[in-house]
């Protein structure tokens, strides 16, 4: 497996290197200057000059990429243009925050969505089918930015019972770890209730094939319970789906992360990138993207892998 593990791992270095040379040529021709930005009202055509040199923007573009890529090679993704801090002192500020979101988001989707496409692979056709599927596909269709604005309209304003966004009350200056579950709840319901509309159907409809298997009617034959039928012999091989989905869906749960964190105000990779999308911040925006392409890669390597968990007939030559 460790041979298998280095060649994945060798044949995505090409892969990485091709999201960097186009993320980093789309971040250069888009409309807009950070040097403009940075100065402000205080722009002169001098002032102009002098800091773009100072950024090495006035460079010809294939020189200012293969500089970023020997520095990032070198773990070194240079300083923010706003922050004046190194890119990964606010990578690794705001990572832990983005990481429990998804990490709570992933587990908690994960369950809901075994459970529901169990029950309703079980109970196919029925009147908790139909209404969990409308259910489902009413939120599958619901932008994330409109479902956060809703979340936060309800659980925040209406109700009270969960602070309408960022990670601790200002007002307290020593949070204790409740505090930022409390503020923690709000984003991360959003994000599962996304992730699980399309995660649940899937698992219905692999749970329905594997139920009628040969192997399950045996187990009933054999006077197995209907809950060890279902949570013993068919969830095994109908996990595989979600498998594949944990290591497709990494990159657009920290995607979407990044809607919700805007929405509520999160201190987190999300929110870090809408600022520096906003700022024109390259070094900022080239890290995190750098980052996802990596955790693409690593996901999907990780779902190959828990395959070979779950299913033990399959081999890694």
């Amino acid at each position: 497996m460790s041979r298998y593990i280095i060649r994945r791992l060798l044949e995505a270095i090409p892969s990485l290197l091709g999201v960097t040379i186009v993320s980093f040529i789309l971040l250069h021709i888009v409309p807009g200057n950070p040097v403009r930005l940075l100065l402000g009202q205080r722009w002169t055509p001098y002032r102009a000059e002098i800091l773009t040199k100072n950024l090495g923007l006035n460079k010809p573009l294939y020189m200012q990429y293969l500089i970023w890529l020997w520095h990032a090679l070198h773990g070194n993704f240079e300083f923010s243009y706003v922050y004046d801090k190194p890119v990964f002192t606010l990578i690794w500020q705001a990572l832990p925050h983005t990481i429990e979101l998804v990490a709570v988001a992933i587990m908690a989707a994960h369950l809901g969505a075994i459970l529901i496409g169990t029950i309703q692979a079980y109970y196919a056709n029925s009147w908790f089918d139909q209404v969990m599927t409308v259910v489902l596909y009413f939120f599958y269709a619901m932008p994330t930015f409109w479902l956060g604005i809703l979340v936060i309209e309800f659980f925040a304003i209406s109700l009270g019972w969960f602070p309408s966004g960022g990670i601790t009350n200002p007002a307290n200056p020593d949070p204790n770890f409740w505090s930022y579950v409390y503020h923690l709840v709000l984003p991360a319901l959003t994000l599962v209730v996304l992730t699980l509309a399309s995660w649940a159907r899937y698992m219905r409809s692999s749970m329905r094939e594997t139920l009628l298997q040969d192997y399950v009617r045996t187990a009933r034959s054999k006077g197995s319970g209907e809950f060890r039928v279902l949570f013993v012999h068919a969830l095994r091989n109908s996990v595989l789906p979600l498998i594949t989905l944990f290591g497709l869906s990494l990159p657009a749960l920290f995607g979407g992360a990044l809607v919700i964190e805007e929405i509520f105000n999160y201190p987190g990779m999300g929110l870090l990138y809408w600022n520096a999308a906003n700022d024109r911040d390259y070094p900022v925006l080239l890290a995190i993207i750098v980052f996802l392409g990596t955790i693409t890669i690593l996901g999907n390597l990780v779902a190959d892998l828990l395959y070979g968990l779950v299913d033990p007939r399959i081999s890694y030559n």
